[in-house]
């Protein structure tokens, strides 16, 4: 996604400003392009040479600094800028940004850009609900249509409590890949289910399979950056959800069924990643079973889950089934879509050592209701993700 992309990261004077050092990390791993320039206050808290060694690019500190300004340097960063971001982005700097104060590295590079603007303040919780900065804030978002990347609620560097310090970076990271994202679904409502479901034997037992959640938190994170409002479904998982998406923690297959009926009304694209337990147990001991009083041989009576794929024929929404195969993908994913009654099954080979249940990487083809098939190229589960959320997104338009 930041693959080539040229980011300009402003640093002004808070302490958050370690956490810029990070993130510059994570946007040249991820593949971009990063130029930094820097307050007089920023280098306060951290050394130039140090942003210089992470992105391996100059760091723009001096408005009047003959070699750093011969080719107006300023200007130059901001036009060659995709982004500008400030992080941390601190009263100062926003008051300065919101009322055209061109006085410092920063401000100069991001008042004469024409990239988007991205926002992540950092400050104490006071100066956050001070009336002038909120104010400062709505100016830059609606004349300038600056995004905030809202700082977190913690106990700040000032010894105080509350919300104004800066968001984490991977946090920041997924602001930056949705601000540099198409927003191919923009005003849609997406549903996703992920994960796997646990059906209860007793307090400490239960019968559940290998998947991680991990294309499902994929799609999730998909969706989101291409614009659209997500509700993610979540079974069991260790995985921590991706942020910006409405997440609602299941358990069993019953639960995932009563919180899809709650959502899936206002819903325009459904995504049935999760790996529901076909089967639960008939029954549920109350306290442990122990093996004493088991026995020898334990037989379980099962009963048959509601299919919640199939429950969607009557949706509105367009709904995307998974399908995960270990023989005749294909022709079993042509079959389950015409029996499932959706338009779509995304469906992979998870005998597959390298796709599939807790791989990092996936290989799927896309079924279609109509027979028509997409071979999503082999890659890592985001872009596997990005992939169908990108020919999906063009069968609804």
């Amino acid at each position: 996604m930041l693959r080539g992309a040229n980011i300009v990261l402003g640093v002004s004077g808070g302490i958050a400003a370690y956490k810029s050092a990070y993130l510059t990390r994570l946007l040249v791993k991820a593949g971009a392009n990063v130029s930094v320039a820097m307050t007089e206050a920023a280098q306060e808290f951290i050394g130039r040479a140090t942003f210089q060694a992470l992105s391996g690019n100059p760091v723009f500190t001096n408005l009047w600094s003959a070699r750093q300004e011969a080719d107006i340097g300023h200007i130059t960063l901001a036009d060659k800028a995709g982004l500008v971001v400030v992080a941390p982005a601190t009263a100062t700097t926003i008051a300065r940004l919101a009322t055209g104060a061109a006085c410092d590295p920063v401000s100069c590079v991001a008042l004469a850009t024409t990239a988007p603007l991205l926002l992540a303040p950092s400050m104490n919780v006071n100066m956050w609900n001070n009336p002038v900065t909120q104010r400062n804030l709505s100016t830059l978002r609606s004349v300038c249509g600056a995004q905030i990347v809202e700082p977190d609620v913690g106990y700040l560097a000032c010894n105080w409590t509350g919300k104004g310090r800066m968001a984490e970076p991977e946090q920041i990271l997924s602001a930056i890949e949705a601000a540099l994202s198409p927003n191919l679904l923009a005003g849609k409502k997406v549903v996703i289910t992920a994960g796997p479901t646990r059906e209860m034997l007793d307090p400490v037992r239960f019968l559940s399979n290998r998947s991680t959640g991990k294309m499902g938190m994929a799609l999730a994170t998909a969706a989101s950056r291409s614009g659209a409002a997500v509700t993610l479904i979540l079974g069991p998982t260790q995985l921590q959800p991706p942020p910006g998406v409405e997440v609602i923690s299941v358990v069993s297959a019953r639960d995932m069924g009563d919180a899809l009926d709650k959502v899936v009304g206002r819903a325009d694209l459904v995504f049935k990643a999760a790996a529901v337990a076909d089967y639960a147990p008939e029954d549920f001991a109350m306290q442990k079973l122990k093996k004493g009083e088991l026995g020898g041989e334990w037989s379980l009576k099962l009963r048959q889950t509601t299919d919640l794929l199939a429950k969607l024929k009557d949706s509105s929404a367009f709904v995307v089934g998974f399908a995960a195969e270990t023989t005749d993908v294909v022709a079993n994913a042509k079959s389950k879509c015409a029996r499932k009654g959706c338009d779509a099954i995304v469906a992979n080979d998870v005998s597959r050592k390298d796709a599939g249940f807790e791989s990092d990487t996936n290989k799927v083809v896309i079924v279609r209701a109509n027979g028509d098939c997409v071979d999503v190229p082999f890659g890592s589960k985001a872009d596997v993700a990005t992939n169908i959320i990108e020919s999906v997104a063009g069968w609804l338009s």
